[in-house]
């Protein structure tokens, strides 16, 4: 090997190339393999992975004696708009949110023109922004009071996994309350728990929706669905925590519960609540007194598992399918 200067031969080459990106040298390969290839920029890209378009747009920036030309340039535009406020407009806006710091730009913007300012809502926007960037402008320090319920942390539920996938009865069931308001200043707390798989579901109502309420329900579920219960999801009511969840925990069901704000996760039994009251509570006259409305909806229950056709089972009731899908794992 020939060695001039000291330096072996391609020596500020690989110095380039050793200070460029991942990205530039990526491209660095791109063009060594379509020289070493008869300059075939089709062969290359499909070796590469690459769209022409893109090949070709880097082709025409490519310089061999300078890599740099391999890197990303900035996409900054050349002209950017210049700030038409003054300072003095910039320290009134600072002043006026230092004074109201939960008002936003729309609010401010009324105040400063009150004040003989001439401004837009969106300039005031932009100069809130840069006070904030240069922390000029600095949010105030909460206190212990606040308008967000605090999340408290599930000892047992946890989010259901994605992967999991009810294939047989019990694999999940979903539970939900529903208000019921026959009379006005009367509440009943309406309990369902439908099966995700079979349409299987078990109702129950109370006079308030609390943790006992919901064990007991729990207890129910247990006794009067037709296979064991594996998993229940919910959502993230009070009634669903403490006492339930122990509960669950004590008898080994899996415990899942949903994230905020998100009531389309419970779908099934959402669609059970509406039927319900939809076939029963809009339709019947029946008892304001608990234990006679919860005799009223057993038969309802009755009625619903072992005689009403369902579509979404190909118009099956919940005990001839149970009484297939047995029969289908039987060897």
């Amino acid at each position: 090997m020939e060695i001039k200067n000291g330096l072996v031969p391609g020596y500020f080459r690989l110095r380039e190339v050793r200070e460029l990106s991942r990205e530039a040298k990526q491209r660095v390969k791109w063009f060594d393999f379509y020289k070493g290839h008869g300059s075939n920029g089709a062969l290359t890209c499909r070796y590469f992975g690459i769209s022409r378009k893109t090949f070709y747009k880097w082709r025409r920036l490519y310089d061999p004696r300078d890599l740099n030309t391999l890197k990303d340039r900035s996409r900054k535009p050349r002209h950017t708009r210049q700030s038409t406020w003054s300072l003095e407009l910039a320290q009134a806006v600072l002043h006026l949110r230092e004074e109201r710091p939960r008002w936003g730009k729309d609010k401010l913007v009324v105040l400063l023109q009150e004040e003989g300012w001439e401004v837009s809502t969106s300039m005031v926007g932009r100069i809130l922004t840069y006070l904030k960037g240069r922390n000029l402008l600095r949010e105030p320090v909460r206190n212990g009071v606040s308008c967000h319920k605090r999340r408290y942390p599930r000892p047992y539920a946890v989010r259901k996994p994605k992967g999991y996938q009810p294939k047989a009865p019990g694999d999940l069931v979903q539970v939900d309350t529903l208000d019921i308001r026959p009379l006005p200043g009367i509440v009943l707390k309406h309990f369902t728990a439908r099966d995700v798989v079979s349409r299987w579901d078990v109702l129950e109502v109370h006079t308030r929706a609390t943790a006992t309420t919901a064990t007991s329900f729990l207890g129910a579920i247990q006794g009067r669905m037709p296979f064991e219960v594996k998993a229940i999801q919910v959502d993230g009511g009070s009634e669903f925590a403490a006492g339930f969840e122990r509960a669950c925990q004590e008898r080994d069901i899996r415990l899942f519960v949903l994230p905020p704000r998100s009531p389309k996760l419970n779908g099934c039994v959402e669609r059970a609540n509406r039927t319900h009251t939809e076939e029963f509570y809009e339709v019947n006259d029946f008892p304001l007194e608990i234990t006679a409305l919860n005799q009223e909806l057993l038969n309802r229950e009755h009625i619903y598992n072992t005689i009403r056709p369902h579509q979404a089972l190909d118009y099956l009731t919940p005990k001839q399918f149970l009484l297939k899908f047995s029969q289908r794992k039987e060897p």
